[in-house]
């Protein structure tokens, strides 16, 4: 926002990968005069991209820089191996890194998993992006390791994978910058945690119009005025016995006396 006029706004960074189509249509039903903006931007550079206020919050893979950032972790993603559909791995349901130890394991630039040593053999060069890396593995140059979403983002007819066992795993939180978490950040917190609208957590909602803001706290109904009628009840209304047929039998008013 350039002034306190502004209309609100949220602008949401996220790598590729993830996928924050759940959380932006809550979003868009619970804020439909708050234009969230999407922003894909590679895994190296979101760090960037908050700090420098370009985006307000980010949905990024760890490890975060926890002295200039606040995160939430959301999810812990498997990790995969990504063959042709001919390699021989495929006969398994999955994969030891010693069933890789005669392939070629890419290992591309902006490789998001951590590793201490990557199994198989090294390739000569390594590929710029997972994207490189992807079109290697279909010419049979080798097999690359990733996240299952950055499989499936990159999924083709000719290639397939398997869970790989033993190996880094990836995981994504939502971050943004610890000195600046705006009530869009808080409302957005509240929606990747799961909150319902009427949570009690987070901000507050204001009443509903009309309401009194007590009784929509404590459920409490109104009581009638002193000497009106409570609500399904109308002024002239006669008691009744048990039966709720009007009057009891033995109600003698009305009738004549006998003369002696």
């Amino acid at each position: 926002m350039t002034g306190s006029d502004a209309t609100p706004s949220f602008r949401l960074a996220y790598v590729p990968g993830v996928m924050p189509d759940k959380w932006v249509r809550i979003w868009n039903e619970r804020h439909p005069g708050v234009p969230l903006t999407l922003t894909q931007v590679p895994a190296g550079a979101a760090a960037g991209r908050l700090l420098g206020g370009d985006s307000d919050a980010g949905l990024v893979r760890t490890p975060v820089d926890r002295s200039v950032f606040s995160a939430i972790p959301l999810y812990t993603e498997q990790t995969v191996v990504v063959v042709p559909k001919d390699h021989l791995v495929t006969a398994v349901d999955e994969v030891a890194p010693e069933d890789l130890a005669d392939d070629i394991v890419l290992h591309p630039l902006d490789d998001v998993l951590d590793w201490e040593s990557l199994p198989g053999r090294p390739a000569l060069e390594r590929p710029a992006t997972t994207a490189d890396a992807v079109e290697l593995v279909a010419a049979g140059i080798g097999v690359l390791v990733v996240p299952l979403s950055l499989a499936r983002l990159h999924h083709r007819k000719d290639l397939t994978h398997r869970p790989l066992k033993d190996a880094p795993e990836s995981s994504v939180a939502l971050a943004w910058p610890e000195d600046a978490k705006t009530d869009q950040v808080e409302d957005f917190i509240g929606i990747v945690r799961g909150r319902t609208v009427n949570s009690t957590r987070g901000r507050q909602q204001p009443p509903a119009r009309g309401g009194s803001a007590d009784a929509d706290r404590d459920g409490a109904r109104r009581k009638p005025a002193p000497g009106k009628p409570a609500a399904g009840k109308s002024a002239g209304a006669k008691r009744t016995g048990k039966s709720g047929r009007g009057a009891p039998k033995n109600d003698r008013r009305g009738k004549p006396r006998r003369r002696s």
